[in-house]
């Protein structure tokens, strides 16, 4: 079992920062990849960016690629998303998740945080 728990969100202009958390408890962090993954009002849950367990690969969204970056720190058990440029476009409700069973395959997930940016 893995809990994941996000945090970080909230409102900000456009052109704006913010920096996503989401701490991980349960299985050992190192094993599993993680990712993010949002979903905007009316809209389905899409892919924003993935990172692999030793985090030596990351993977991205062309809608956000150059503007977000993934990263991890095992020692905390915690992964990262920096959102720098931000546009409206990029509200939603953002998810982390990890792939435990099977890399990829996204089988645990948090409750999601709020990013609104505001034009």
């Amino acid at each position: 079992q893995v809990q994941l728990v996000e945090s970080g969100g909230g409102l900000v202009q456009a052109g704006g920062s913010l920096r996503l958390s989401c701490a991980a408890s349960g299985r050992t962090f190192n094993s599993y990849g993680t990712g993010w993954f949002r979903q905007a009002p009316g809209k389905e849950r899409e892919f924003v960016a993935a990172i692999t367990w030793s985090g030596g690969n990351t993977y991205y969204a062309d809608t956000v690629k150059g503007r977000f970056t993934i990263s991890r720190d095992n020692a905390k058990n915690t992964v990262f998303l920096q959102m720098n440029s931000l546009k409206p476009e990029d509200t939603a409700v953002y998810y982390c998740a990890a792939d435990v069973e099977t890399p990829g395959v996204y089988d645990y997930w948090g409750q999601g945080t709020q990013v609104t940016v505001s034009s």
